[in-house]
């Protein structure tokens, strides 16, 4: 059985305050990213610890081509 593979928030939305600055997989804001896990559009969060959240990458991979189909419909 395969390990799963998670993402950190900075890798889904990018970190620009990060020498140097880094992209995200989408071009969102952290604000968004959270207000849509709120209220159910994206994917929920693992709490890997106190300090430590991800999101499985199969979820945010799901996620992602189901907004690009939003998109180019």
């Amino acid at each position: 059985m395969s390990q799963p593979v998670y993402l950190r928030l900075a890798q889904i939305v990018g970190n620009p305050r990060s020498i140097p600055p880094t992209a995200g997989i989408l071009p969102i804001g952290r604000a968004t990213w959270w207000r849509w896990v709120k209220s159910g559009k994206a994917p929920k969060p693992v709490r890997l610890s106190a300090g430590v959240t991800v999101w499985r990458a199969d979820d945010v991979q799901q996620f992602v081509a189901n907004k690009a189909g939003e998109v180019t419909a």
